[in-house]
């Protein structure tokens, strides 16, 4: 069974895109397309990495705008039949109301804190206390107006989980092998961990994607979740 990881396809070129998926899919449940190659190439791009692979897509674009503008755009991206699509959560429940009634197919994914970001960068742009707090606020008001997942980091899925109950997808970022380099994320777990914290799904781009074989790199990381008895086998 493929393991529950949701690769990020954040490639320079749609070749090197469509090799990378390729060479993942059988190992995985997901392929996630990002901003920056889905503003190069459009629904192309996803025509590219999705293929007839049978991998569910992943739209992480992150919406944030007034509702209507919101709604237009998932309604224009839900025509690709992505499994997720991210919005900010941090835009608002009629925001989040919008694009759930625009895009009904797709499980609308709202991104409660950036996991790039620590405590010190949300002071700085005016959110007091800990991040856990405004990811626990952002997550209850999310789910309320009709998100279907979250984006999280792995320090909070535990608690959001206790929160949201089971129903709700937790999709964790930050999520990094051990011994692997951090990047520019701050609040990061191994792949074990961020399961064992109650995440449904493992976004994971570098590790496999920079690795020199990218599907040896994706098996990899999917035994070694069903070794410890993380993931289904």
């Amino acid at each position: 069974m493929a393991a529950p990881i949701a690769v990020a396809i954040d490639a320079p070129d749609i070749q090197t895109a469509a090799r990378w998926a390729a060479a993942v899919a059988p190992h995985v449940s997901t392929l996630k397309v990002g901003l920056e190659l889905y503003l190069r190439y459009g629904p192309e791009v996803v025509a590219a990495v999705q293929g007839d692979r049978g991998t569910e897509l992943f739209l992480d674009l992150k919406l944030h705008d007034i509702p209507a503008t919101v709604a237009g755009a998932a309604r224009s991206v839900a025509r690709l039949k992505p499994r997720y699509l991210t919005v900010h959560a941090s835009g608002g429940a009629d925001m989040i109301r919008a694009a759930a009634e625009a895009a009904p197919d797709t499980r609308i994914a709202a991104v409660t804190v950036l996991t790039s970001l620590d405590e010190a960068a949300l002071a700085a742009v005016g959110v007091r206390g800990p991040a856990s707090d405004a990811v626990r606020r952002l997550a209850v008001l999310a789910v309320g107006a009709g998100a279907r997942a979250l984006v999280c980091s792995p320090h909070e899925a535990a608690a959001l989980r206790a929160e949201v109950g089971p129903e709700v997808t937790l999709i964790t970022p930050g999520v990094r092998p051990a011994g692997a380099d951090r990047g520019d994320q701050a609040r990061v777990a191994t792949p074990q961990e961020a399961l064992a914290a109650g995440a449904d799904l493992l976004v994971i781009g570098r590790p496999i994607t920079r690795a020199p074989d990218p599907g040896a790199a994706a098996a990899e990381i999917g035994a070694a979740l069903r070794g410890s008895g993380a993931a289904p086998a």
